[in-house]
């Protein structure tokens, strides 16, 4: 094979020497002679050269992983070979109390020294969305989007600070979402936000896997397949963008990185970011209680001698390792009904001076893993190709002796709620017993966590009342917004709302950060939406509200079948109607009452 052949260009003849010599002859065999076919040809080094420069060591050390970690798979090799499982260091926040306002009072100091992270490389197609999952709306009584979400609770957190500034917003898109979350922002004035405190950082595929022996598989003569690395690859961007050095410098000491749909996150980020700056920790990842067997990760602190490694253990690996070593029958309930080892919801909090560190000396290289499906018990071919893959939860394993990992558990609805599954997936799941994880129950989970703020502040809340709709469940009310602005911690609700009550089908949204309620009833299906401006003081005091709210309404099965109706009702099944509701609006500074 002549080099020069197939390109003049000599950075292009260097890689495929390279990749010749890494076995991978079967790129450029059979190319069609010079004046046939260029332009593909051209497509096709360019996508290799593209992925060469983003991937830490290039091509030839994507192949050189690939081969490394498929021995290891097609052996079985055991990655916890030696390890010990025990409890991880945790602080257990499910209780609202002296604890839990003590934690969350000292993050909502530190938010000046906070960026969030969101992992936004998701399209909803799963969802039966026709767009990214970040433009589906959280909750359908204002229609508010996950992003519109976020970004009010990064502006309610620079209203908190002494000094306000912009906190920084990073989010990590994939090819498949990174125009469409760019558009969502200039669409949308950025919501608000600064285009300075914006940073995007787009993820690059990587090659499909064809063999054993680490071929790069082809969907076409001049075409690679590609796929998804995985979210791990926000460690690799954080570095090679220069940007966490950059945030460093700029007193910010702690990343705090989520998911594209989890509308509950924010209510835990305060208390979290205390737990982190009390007890020193380098890595916290937010969990929830776990019932054995469940299907979420298990957080435990794994020992092999002097070595220790906090790390999320996948369900199906957690019960036999524990029957290995610790417990005989496997991942066993304790008194509480719940397993030993927290749940993992991948949201993570990052100390910034030591991840800086550990950037620095592992250039954001996470530990991969390769999970190939094989066509039988010989192991010598897939089924399909399959390829490397990172996790971000994952960084622990980079650590060195000092660096300190922990866990910060809080109540389950208070701080995860996901958004991930069909209509018809969700109600599969519900009727085999697990959670719908859909885009009713995480409204319904959303207006919960509302509800469990006013039970904080001493209001009367009736029993809910849950049903199912499209054969998933959904509670219907009391339907509770209170928004980033209003409040960010369980302190400002209390001391923002004093007694009355809310009946179990009425709305209350609240919507501004000088607004006060004594003693307000809301009966019925009562609805009350206050909005105030910055300056506007509202009060409203021994009040009982009494109007037609708002009505959830279940669509048709024509409704659901049909294209006109949006996409982001037809993922839930219903509307939420304004019927009457008493909606108050105050857009200029000034007192008010109502």
């Amino acid at each position: 094979m002549n080099i020069q052949d197939l390109t003049g260009n000599k950075n292009e003849q260097a890689l495929i020497a390279e990749l010749l010599d890494a076995g991978q002859e079967h790129l450029f065999a059979n190319w069609d002679a010079p004046g046939t076919n260029d332009e593909p040809k051209t497509a096709f080094l360019k996508s290799l050269t593209r992925i060469n420069e983003s991937y830490p060591g290039g091509l030839t050390g994507y192949i050189s992983n690939a081969r490394k970690l498929l021995a290891d798979a097609k052996e079985d090799r055991n990655p916890f070979e030696g390890f010990i499982p025990h409890q991880p260091d945790k602080v257990d926040l499910t209780q609202f109390n002296d604890v839990y306002d003590h934690y969350e009072a000292l993050g909502r100091n530190h938010f000046d020294k906070t960026a969030i992270v969101l992992v936004a490389g998701g399209l909803g197609e799963r969802l039966g969305y026709n767009g990214i999952k970040l433009d589906i709306p959280v909750e359908v009584t204002e229609s508010t989007s996950y992003l519109a979400h976020y970004a009010a609770c990064l502006k309610a957190m620079e209203a908190r600070m002494k000094k306000p500034k912009p906190v920084p917003f990073i989010i990590m898109t994939s090819e498949d979402t990174n125009a469409k979350t760019l558009a969502a922002l200039k669409n949308n004035n950025r919501f608000g936000l600064k285009e300075e405190q914006i940073h995007i950082l787009k993820q690059e595929l990587v090659p499909a896997i064809a063999d054993n022996d680490g071929r790069l598989a082809l969907e076409e003569k001049y075409k690679l397949i590609l796929k998804p690395h995985g979210h791990g690859d926000i460690h690799m961007l954080l570095y090679s963008s220069g940007l966490a050095e950059k945030l460093e410098k700029q007193g910010i000491e702690h990343l705090f990185v989520i998911q594209d749909t989890n509308g509950q996150v924010f209510n835990a980020l305060p208390a979290a970011i205390g737990v982190s700056v009390e007890k020193g920790f380098d890595f916290n990842s937010l969990a929830v209680n776990r019932i054995p067997g469940e299907a979420v990760g298990g957080l435990a602190k794994l020992v092999n001698g002097k070595t220790e490694l906090t790390l999320n253990i996948e369900y199906n690996q957690l019960d036999p390792l524990l029957r290995a070593t610790v417990s005989p029958e496997g991942d066993v309930p304790d008194a509480q009904g719940f397993s030993m080892f927290p749940g993992n919801i991948n949201v993570l909090i990052i100390r910034l001076n030591s991840y800086v560190k550990i950037l620095k000396r592992t250039r954001g290289i996470i530990a991969e893993f390769v999970n190939p499906k094989y066509s039988d018990k010989t192991k010598t071919a897939f089924k399909s190709p399959t390829r490397l893959e990172t996790m971000m939860q994952d960084l622990p394993k980079l650590f060195e002796p000092g660096e300190k990992a922990g866990v910060t558990i809080f109540n389950r609805r208070w701080c995860f709620s996901a958004n991930k599954n069909n209509i018809k997936d969700a109600a599969a799941k519900h009727a085999a017993g697990g959670p719908p994880e859909s885009g009713a129950t995480a409204e319904s989970d959303f207006y919960l966590a509302g509800r469990m703020k006013l039970a904080a502040a001493g209001v009367k809340v009736e029993a809910a009342k849950e049903e199912l709709i499209r054969a998933i469940p959904f509670t219907r009310g009391p339907r509770v917004l209170l928004r980033p602005a209003f409040a960010m911690t369980l302190d400002e609700v209390r001391s923002k709302i004093s007694g009355g009550s809310i009946a179990d089908e009425a709305t209350l949204v609240l919507d501004g950060r000088d607004i006060r309620l004594e003693n307000v009833e809301l009966s019925g299906r009562s609805a009350l939406v206050i909005k105030a401006c910055d300056g506007a003081k509202v009060t409203v005091k021994n009040l009982k509200i009494e109007n037609g709210g708002f009505e959830l309404v279940k669509l048709t099965d024509e409704e659901q079948n049909s294209s006109a109706t949006p996409e982001y009702l037809r993922l839930r099944g219903y509307r939420i109607e304004n019927c009457g509701a008493q909606i108050a609006v105050f857009n200029k500074p000034g007192e008010y009452r109502l």
